[in-house]
């Protein structure tokens, strides 16, 4: 499968909305003033605040403490104890809580549960409350240890469980707190996923994140009243719509459709919020993600450690950092730094790394006085390889001193993540594991201060600053400060990757004509776009439509040509990876789930009904740019777009309007969409089986129905 071109920029928004909507991050300063404890709390949504009551509620229920949630209910939720039927289940636990306490305080408890709770309200509860009512009781007699007793599966603490989720269904349905769309949308796309890797027998290659993120179990599902029940049929099509994108039977879709009132997108969001993820694995994705875009800062506030000004993560001591330097001399792993360049690339003097160590920047300096966590890429250090090279080092904080005055606007957008603080239980957690943790650091840190310079220690953090200066640089179209500060760190790098190159002079050429010098256009276009081409024949057709530009009104030529974002996206990525920097797991997450989401609707011949809720269409919107290499080589177009919102995409790799591709053409002629929905219904089969068998038997639904029961 080819790789799907994805709008990271769009992903950015899903991002930001998610972070803000569950208080990741703090929005009311910039990140070069550190919040103190004392700082005055966020203001927190609606929504955020239902998410939080639910929250506590559920943990309360878990830990058996059915009184504080009945509490939070009466103040937060009262119409919740109003159906009789949550209330009896409610009450019935509280008294197996009671029990389980074995006092005999506890037990009369119990009792007077039963007597003035429990028993009126197993009365008008539903038909059966009546007999679990009786049937619970015999919890009195039976040991709650005994595992073969009959009330074994009352006394069991899965019930705490059971009802905390359901609790949680009814809650956020009734309150409309749903969980923000990033979240709803990778359940989704990783749900989707996990189906066609199964249904067509391949492995997965991110079943490490998606079998620890998105859990198996879910919330038990919100019942209708009793009076949705004579609620007026469902249009099939929205029943096997729900069914199929959620995993439901086909009556667990119509249950679905009757408590949300027959909403198909509210029962889709109530059955996507019953999916359980890993919170902290999410939050964790997130932030790796947030960093590595430059939308938040790297550094996350500790509290104040005395004699201690910066905290760096730990080190690994003796290790190498392949791809960042091996030797005393400036050099990227397996790269010639005598190399020259070839005719008509850019070559750019090394005489602006050779500096003095007082050229350099402490970083830390500018970050705050209060003690931070430095937050770092996954990889090694190279202090013992690199800290003696002056001309190394220097020509490190010449290119950091450059890109801060270029880009001192761009890194005071960015954010503080705060984590999950406002959560009272969670933080005590957070808290306890983060004392021991910094003991632990602090020891490491202060050994290795006895064996390397302190300029060395914000090396790494120094790597994510130029990668995010350079894509900064590159999405304001400063293509010639990014031809510049780049070839500054490795001359070699437009030898490896001179696609990047070609789109950054197409940059050049297009800023120069949209300032209407088009001597110095061409300057540009014949000095380096002519030789570039000349030795990839595959850039010849993108060459002569940027040519095109010098036809167009001066202030629109750069405006058409390329989309900015994209391109920058591709410089981080190319010079992340030189530099050791990783790409986060939440973007490979993406593009892969992002692709298999494509795959799966073709097969299904239709187009995805909830695509535009989840913003999954704009996570595929890749406009084509006049100056996008369409005819390059696969292997070319690879090198430079590979982990990032590519700037080349093929028309051909677009699917039709309803998701199906022109091979599927034919099948689906043959198929009327109520034949289709027949079958489906009939024989609970998939859109795609259920296609590949009307195929078969000419589009006769009755046909294909007989054949199957003969």
């Amino acid at each position: 499968m080819d790789s799907t071109p994805v709008n990271w920029e769009a992903l950015d928004r899903l991002i930001l909305d998610f972070a803000k909507s569950e208080n990741l991050i703090d929005d009311s300063a910039s990140t070069s003033i550190i919040s103190s404890p004392s700082s005055s709390p966020p203001s927190f949504s609606s929504s955020y605040q239902s998410r939080f009551i639910i929250r506590q509620i559920r943990r309360f229920l878990e830990s058996g403490d059915i009184d504080s949630s009945l509490h939070l209910l009466r103040s937060h939720a009262p119409f919740i104890l109003d159906d009789h039927r949550l209330l009896f289940r409610l009450q019935k636990q509280k008294f197996m809580e009671l029990l389980r306490r074995g006092t005999d305080e506890a037990r009369d408890s119990a009792i007077e549960c039963t007597r003035t709770a429990l028993a009126p309200c197993a009365l008008d509860a539903y038909p059966e409350a009546y007999e679990e009512f009786k049937h619970v009781l015999l919890a009195f007699i039976y040991d709650k240890d005994d595992q073969n007793s009959p009330v074994a599966n009352e006394w069991s603490e899965r019930r705490r469980f059971e009802i905390a989720g359901l609790m949680s269904s009814v809650l956020r349905a009734h309150l409309q707190a749903y969980d923000p769309v990033f979240s709803m949308t990778l359940r989704y796309l990783i749900s989707i996923h996990k189906g066609f890797c199964i249904r067509q027998g391949i492995s997965s290659p991110i079943s490490d994140l998606t079998e620890r993120l998105l859990l198996e179990e879910r919330d038990p599902p919100a019942v209708p009243q009793e009076s949705f029940y004579e609620a007026p049929p469902f249009d099939e099509v929205d029943i096997q719509a729900l069914a199929h994108a959620v995993e439901l039977t086909r009556q667990g879709a119509i249950d679905s459709l009757r408590f949300a009132k027959g909403d198909l997108f509210q029962a889709f969001q109530n059955e996507l919020c019953r999916m359980k993820v890993d919170v902290s694995m999410l939050d964790e994705l997130v932030h790796e993600y947030c960093v590595y875009r430059g939308i938040v800062d790297s550094g996350l506030a500790l509290p104040s450690v005395p004699g201690l000004k910066t905290l760096a993560e730990p080190l690994k001591v003796g290790q190498s950092e392949p791809g960042y330097c091996s030797s005393r001399n400036y050099s990227f792993e397996g790269d010639n730094t005598n190399s020259k360049h070839s005719d008509g690339e850019t070559s750019v003097s090394n005489a602006h790394m050779n500096g003095s160590p007082e050229d350099s920047v402490d970083v830390n300096s500018i970050q705050g006085t209060d003690v931070e966590l430095r937050y770092a890429c996954e990889s090694t250090n190279c202090y013992e390889d690199c800290s003696t090279s002056g001309s190394h080092q220097a020509g490190i904080s010449k290119v950091l001193q450059r890109n801060r005055n270029y880009t001192t606007g761009e890194r005071s957008k960015r954010k503080r993540w705060r984590g999950r603080q406002d959560d009272e239980d969670y933080k005590q957690d957070v808290n306890a594991t983060s004392t021991n943790l910094s003991r632990e650091q602090q020891n490491i840190y202060l050994q290795g201060l006895e064996k390397h310079p302190s300029a060395d220690i914000k090396s790494r953090d120094d790597k994510y600053e130029i990668v995010l200066g350079m894509k900064e640089l590159a999405g304001r179209g400063m293509a010639a400060e990014v031809v510049e500060e780049v070839t500054a760190l490795d001359p070699n790098f437009f030898l490896q990757n001179h696609i990047l190159l070609f789109q950054l002079k197409q940059v050049e050429f297009l800023k120069l004509v949209s300032s209407g010098d088009h001597s110095s256009a061409l300057r540009v276009a014949s000095s380096h776009l002519g030789p570039i081409a000349s030795r990839d024949p595959s850039l010849l057709k993108p060459l002569k439509e940027t040519l095109l530009a010098l036809l167009w009104p001066n202030e629109d030529a750069l405006g058409k040509g390329l989309p900015l974002h994209a391109l920058s996206t591709s410089l981080q990525f190319a010079i992340g990876r030189k530099l050791g920097v990783e790409e986060p797991q939440l973007m490979k997450l993406m593009r892969a789930t992002l692709q298999t989401h494509n795959e799966w609707f073709k097969l299904q011949m239709c187009k995805d009904r909830f695509e535009s809720l989840l913003r999954i269409d704009s996570l595929k919107d890749v406009n084509t740019p006049l100056i996008s290499a369409c005819s390059m080589s696969k292997s070319n177009a690879d090198s430079c777009t590979h982990g990032s919102s590519q700037v080349t995409i093929s028309s051909s790799t677009r699917v039709s309007e309803d998701g199906s591709s022109a091979t599927q053409e034919s099948s689906r002629d043959v198929c009327d969409e109520n034949a289709i929905l027949k079958v489906m219904e009939f024989l609970a089969l998939p859109r795609a089986d259920a296609i590949h068998l009307l195929a078969q038997y000419n589009g006769n639904a009755e046909t294909v129905i007989q054949q199957i029961f003969a």
